[in-house]
């Protein structure tokens, strides 16, 4: 079980917090556990949007497989930051230092910059006060035009709503892309993962849509793309005859579901072959029966 920690400092934004606390609320619904709890230097916390919040004021223990968020506050130059008292950014520090993941959205960079983790690591934040951050840290990496980064256990988001986006890659990495898909539909969110490194998973690639049907149709797919999975049987599963759900399909993901399934399979291959798997041995893993099919796709891919 992995225990999530949002630190709120004053004037805190409410979807900064609430964002990335419905994803990981959303998956422990789904059966990948989750705790939350909510810390703050006092225990009421005034917030951007007028509404106070209460918070403890004890830090929990935490484990390496433990995360700290920090959402960010209204700002305009960093100027008017909150004060973070010492023993905060001392929790931060001993938490990275012991294997943990720390987080910030939105202007919660600065408490990371504060505490000295963003100091030789890449980072971003909301793009009103990137030339500011960059500024205060000049050790730091500050990437623009990104919805977040990652970098040693260090994850920034850019603003309010990106919060969404890195706490659906943090479920994608720890769960797999076929769960935040379905958290992501469920909050009726895109599910995008354009961060600082290539994130280029077919499963939410072709999932920025709001079709129900193919959702349904893809979660099929996505729980076994390695079996046959014939058109007729995949519609009669999702409630509409072959040609509307041909016709849903491609104008969803511009994709046939044959050739999503068959994208999925090439994507689990490239990444078997690339742990030292043979081209057969990762072609019989996916499903193709002659590996011959596989090194056809892998010719065609761009």
């Amino acid at each position: 079980m992995s225990h999530i920690v949002f630190f709120l400092v004053p004037g805190v934004h409410l979807l900064d917090l609430a964002g990335p606390a419905q994803v990981f609320s959303t998956a422990d619904d789904f059966g990948h556990p989750y705790t939350l709890s909510y810390v703050a230097e006092r225990a009421q916390v005034p917030t951007a949007q007028g509404l106070p919040l209460l918070a403890g004021t004890d830090w929990p223990e935490l484990s390496a497989d433990d995360l700290i968020v920090v959402p960010g506050w209204r700002t305009g130059t960093f100027a008017d930051v909150p004060a973070i008292g010492t023993a905060s950014l001392q929790a931060l520090r001993d938490h990275h230092d012991r294997g943990g993941t720390v987080a910030s959205v939105c202007a919660g960079a600065e408490a990371l910059g504060q505490a000295g983790l963003l100091d030789d690591r890449h980072c971003t934040t909301h793009h009103e006060v990137q030339d500011t951050l960059a500024l205060r840290y000049p050790r730091a990496t500050v990437v623009r035009d990104v919805l977040y980064t990652t970098d040693d256990r260090v994850i920034t988001s850019a603003g309010i709503a990106s919060g969404i986006d890195l706490a659906l890659h943090l479920v994608a990495t720890r769960h797999g892309p076929a769960v935040a898909a379905q958290v992501a539909r469920n909050m009726v969110v895109y599910a995008r993962r354009n961060g600082h490194e290539s994130q280029s998973s077919a499963m939410l690639r072709h999932r920025s849509h709001l079709d129900d049907t193919v959702h349904r149709a893809q979660d099929l797919i996505d729980a076994r793309f390695d079996q046959p999975l014939p058109l007729p049987g995949l519609a009669s599963a999702v409630g509409v005859s072959e040609r509307t759900l041909t016709r849903l399909f491609g104008s969803a993901t511009g994709l046939t579901p044959l050739r999503y399934q068959q994208t999925l399979r090439l994507e689990r291959a490239e990444y078997l072959i690339s742990h030292g798997t043979t081209i057969a041995a990762a072609a019989r893993s996916v499903g193709f029966e002659d590996p011959r099919m596989l090194r056809r796709l892998r010719a065609r891919r761009p």
